[in-house]
């Protein structure tokens, strides 16, 4: 009992001692004292170990130890090995980094009280004030040369380190390079800054740049949202440490995506944005050549900017309403870039997002983007995280409604991120702060955050009344001069700056301001990017379906023979040898062509083609269905880079890059993602596979505030293609529909294009239209289950070779004309149930017709196959989808179908009943209603007709 009450303090919860004294250790032996120098010498001689072994062998040792109960034996060391004191000092040390941001000074309201914490207190380790003038060694705590520093000295370096009004988490970062750099830069200066007279009149300028503006506009567009920034102007001093820091760095273009808060400020004090066009924005004079347009705080803009390492592109991108749907978006433009750029291209492009702090730990896409934020097809390389921490979240919230957490960034430990917490009311410490976090994300390439302290002086807009639900705080923000008056007020003190000095700056500012220019404006005019994307091809274009996609016979044959091509040796599974078996046959002409190998030539053909191709979802790479196989796994091996083969990116020398991504289980994030992707990358094919159509539901924020309304709004192209298993089988309510209903109604202006391809050559003709065509349009294709290996639903080569994607196909069987009464008009796999009841019927007045595009309308081809049969009275239009989805509203509304009819003609729904579920889940009933729906195309037509708008 003795001796475990004299190690007692090796168990537990100071596990991370042990740990940091090991490394300590490592680093330097001589650090630790004889006893302990001792004992890691002794873990050099375990079996494997070496004089570099990592810190696991310590760590092992002591679980044991923990995990049995028992005190550390004699084998290990001896009772007297360690001078309790001395161990005393390297926890508090510990503790200090691991808990002293608990008592920072970081709060500039100063409501909080500080709480009480034992492991701060020397007391704790048994210290009394006889004991600070002692000296002990500081262990890796380096705060002054030399490796011992009297208690007193160590307490005090440990609370201006951590507890003032910049502190850090970091100590649950499993990389301990990665703490040692956090400590080595802010341990050394006590988190203090020590800046140069020009720098901090430079803060002062962009302080005082940050609140004249938003006084400016305050009283000149009296009650107009804008979203101030008041209470938070320390934001644009970070914004311009970030922006100067990352260029002095290398960095060549930083992406920035933020919501509302502050967003003006940002666009005319960091990006350059001209005052004037701001104003005449607020008094509506500027209006856009866009069909929509959005209100200013949504707006995106882009310049050049100077920085000391060289000129910087700065985009603020697009955003919608949804406070961080953003940000997935910017991550994606950014990874097209840096793909664009090549090797190093992480280092030359950075993502740089700005939150609020309700909304990061409240909104879940943020979670689903730190989790793919490192993995190898949406990782850039880290972030740099801003977050813009007014206190209040919305404006009636109370911080213990609004998270379970103790800070609003801990969402972010879960990517291993450090955070800096940082007083917005020291600009020299937030400008540190930014200054660190560039230079972590730049050293280590992950995530990092700044946490920005702040208050907001009015309420969630310029309408609110805060002061409502939120008295006591808002009578302090009313108290508090402002962070410049305050930063102002120092630096006078300091005599940096004259008296009057801060006052001129603001009548000059606003001298600018009353002139519509800015007193500094960082733009480079005329400068020229070299990967810069050239999208006037596609700007301006009248949109047509009209389009050559044929690919020359000989050229599918070698396309063909590269798919189903694997390296020597290479053991496939059973069921994928025989599928590129039958491709090989499928390539000689031997069997037509099905789904998959249609698929796949149109990936090939593009490629080979010089045309990108990216293909992202779960299960993407395989196919959900087992239908695509554009990888090839051996059977013999698992390891990624030994193990795998994609044909597809092998398909020639020189050819343009192909991706197949099997995504993480997200689809906001990821779908946002391949949106920014395509926004930034107009020369690949870029594809979103829900594995089932109905996943689609969880990324409607995406599809809703981007994919269809983006060009309306902001004039924001992009080619982003879904693909949406979509049919009825028997599957159940979520597995049976692509709410297609959900896509025709967000249809207008051109904006996008919605099919339903049922063969093989036509999922090939119309992949290839989205990049052959010098037109970019989101497409949304209702893809097949059964089909894909329908045994009708088959193309063959020459169909590839020749034709184009047809909107509409026409009557298959032979028929006269004149004897046909009624026209049976469908779209998807249904078709072929049509089809096959119609033969087995021998109906010789039905024909059936497949409407493969639904918007935009083919009028003019769906007439055409109209007018062949100059006796048909009743047009059935047959979806398997009740009433109230699928196309039926939308195409009776629009009257579409109507359009093209003529005087005589009649139309008529068949369909499932109006439902508040998109199917059934018993599948007796899907069967029976399946049934119905097939026998209602050709059996007696009731009055259930489109109604006349």
């Amino acid at each position: 009992m003795r001796q475990f009450q004299l190690n007692s303090y090796l168990f537990g919860a100071n596990a991370p001692f042990i740990e940091e004294l090991y490394e300590t250790y490592l680093e330097n032996p001589a650090s630790v004292s004889d006893q302990w120098r001792d004992y890691f010498d002794s873990l050099q001689n375990l079996p494997g170990a070496g004089r570099d072994v990592a810190h696991a062998p310590v760590i092992a040792s002591f679980a044991q130890i923990a995990k049995q109960g028992k005190p550390l034996s004699s084998a290990v060391a001896s009772p007297g090995m360690a001078d309790k004191r001395q161990i005393g000092v390297l926890q508090m040390i510990n503790a200090y980094r691991f808990l002293g941001n608990h008592w920072a000074q970081i709060d500039p309201l100063k409501r909080q009280e500080r709480p009480p914490i034992a492991e701060l207190e020397p007391s704790f380790y048994g210290f009394t004030e006889a004991d600070l003038s002692a000296r002990f060694n500081m262990g890796s705590f380096q705060f002054q040369e030399g490796s011992q520093a009297s208690l007193r000295e160590i307490l005090e370096a440990a609370r201006q380190t951590y507890c003032g009004t910049l502190t850090v988490e970091y100590m649950y970062m499993a990389d301990v390079q990665q703490k040692r750099w956090i400590q080595s830069r802010l341990e050394p200066i006590r988190s203090t800054p020590s800046f140069e007279v020009e720098t901090r009149k430079r803060i002062l300028e962009r302080l005082t740049a940050a609140e004249t503006l938003e006084k400016y506009l305050h009283t000149r567009y009296v009650g107009q949202k804008r979203f101030s920034l008041e209470g938070g102007e320390s934001a644009i001093v970070a914004m311009d440490t970030f922006v100067n820091t990352a260029g002095s760095l290398g960095v060549q273009e930083i992406l920035v995506g933020m919501a509302h808060r502050g967003r003006l400020n940002v666009l005319v004090n960091t990006l350059g944005k001209s005052p004037k066009m701001l104003f005449e924005e607020f008094e509506g004079k500027h209006v856009a050549d866009l069909s929509a347009g959005d209100v200013k705080y949504h707006m995106g803009f882009s310049s050049d900017v100077n920085t000391p390492g060289g000129p910087v592109h700065l985009s603020l991108a697009f955003n919608p309403s949804h406070l961080e749907i953003v940000n997935p978006v910017v991550q994606g433009s950014v990874y097209a870039r840096q793909r664009r750029r090549g090797e190093g291209a992480q280092n030359q492009v950075l993502p740089l997002l700005i939150h609020g702090d309700a909304a990061v730990p409240g909104q879940g896409i943020n979670q689903e983007l730190l989790n793919f934020s490192q993995t190898r097809g949406y990782g850039t390389g880290g972030s740099v995280h801003l977050v813009i921490n007014n206190q209040i979240g919305f404006t009636t919230s109370d911080p213990r409604d609004a998270r379970s957490s103790l800070y609003c960034t801990d969402i972010f430990k879960m990517a291993e991120a450090p955070i800096f917490h940082v007083n917005a009311d020291d600009p020299e410490a937030v400008a540190l702060a930014c200054q660190l976090a560039i230079e972590f994300r730049q050293t280590f390439r992950k995530d990092v955050v700044v946490d920005l302290v702040c208050y907001r002086k009015l309420g969630h807009n310029e309408q609110d009344e805060p002061m409502v639900t939120q008295p006591l705080m808002y009578k302090k923000i009313g108290q508090h001069p402002g962070t410049r008056k305050v930063y102002a007020d120092k630096l006078a003190g300091l005599g940096v700056i004259a008296a009057d000095e801060a006052d001129a700056m603001i009548a000059q500012y606003r001298d600018h301001l009353d002139r519509g220019e800015l007193l500094y404006n960082p733009v480079l005019s005329g400068h020229s990017r070299k990967f810069a994307q050239d999208w006037s091809p596609f700007v301006s274009k009248e949109y047509t379906d009209e389009c050559a996609t044929g690919v020359p016979l000989s050229e599918l044959q070698r396309l063909a023979t590269r798919l189903t091509e694997a390296p020597e040796g290479f053991v496939l599974h059973p069921r994928v040898a025989k599928i590129i078996e039958d491709r090989k046959a499928m390539g000689a002409g031997e069997l037509p062509l099905d789904w998959g190998m249609g698929e796949n030539l149109a990936y090939a053909s593009l490629v080979a083609q010089g045309y990108g191709v990216r293909i992202s979802g779960q299960d993407s790479g395989r196919g959900t269905f087992f239908h695509r196989h554009a990888v090839l796994h051996d059977q013999n091996r698992e390891k990624w880079d030994a193990g795998i083969h994609v044909p597809l990116a092998n398909i020639q020398p020189e050819q343009a890059p192909f991706q197949v991504i099997d995504s993480v289980l997200s689809e906001s994030g990821i779908l946002g993602f391949e949106y920014g992707y395509a926004t930034a990358e107009p020369h690949h094919l870029v594809v979103w596979e829900a594995q089932f159509g109905d996943f689609g539901n969880c990324a409607q924020v995406v599809i809703d505030q981007f994919i269809s309304s983006g060009e309306a709004k902001w004039g924001r192209q992009a080619g982003i293609t879904l693909l949406l298993p979509h049919g009825y089988e028997g599957q159940g309510p979520e597995h049976s529909s692509g709410r297609l209903e959900r896509y025709m109604q967000l249809s207008a202006e051109n904006n996008w294009q919605v099919c339903v391809p049922s063969t093989p050559a036509q999922i090939f003709h119309l992949l290839r239209r989205q990049m052959v065509r010098p037109l970019r349009k989101p497409l949304v294709v209702m893809t097949p289950k059964s089909l894909l290996r329908h045994k009708d639903a088959v193309s063959s080569l020459d169909e590839l070779a020749t034709g184009q994607f047809r909107t509409v196909i026409g009557e298959v069987d032979k028929f006269d004309a004149k004897k046909v009464k009624r026209i049976v008009v469908c779209s998807g796999k249904l078709y072929y149930e049509l089809l096959a009841e119609r033969r087995a019927r021998e109906l010789k007045d039905t024909v059936v017709l497949r409407l493969e595009q639904l918007y935009p309308f083919p009028n003019d081809a769906f007439a055409t196959e109209l007018a062949k049969y100059p006796n048909a009275k009743d047009v059935v239009w047959c979806q398997e989808e009740p009433r109230n989805q699928g196309a039926w509203y939308w195409i009776a509304s629009r009257q579409h179908l109507a359009r093209s009819m003529g005087a005589k003609h009649t139309l008529h729904l068949v369909s499932r009943p109006a439902s508040a579920s998109p199917a059934v889940g018993y599948y007796a009933v899907h069967s029976a209603q399946q049934r119905e729906v097939i026998e209602g195309a050709f059996g007696p037509l009731g009055q259930d007709q489109a109604p006349r708008f």
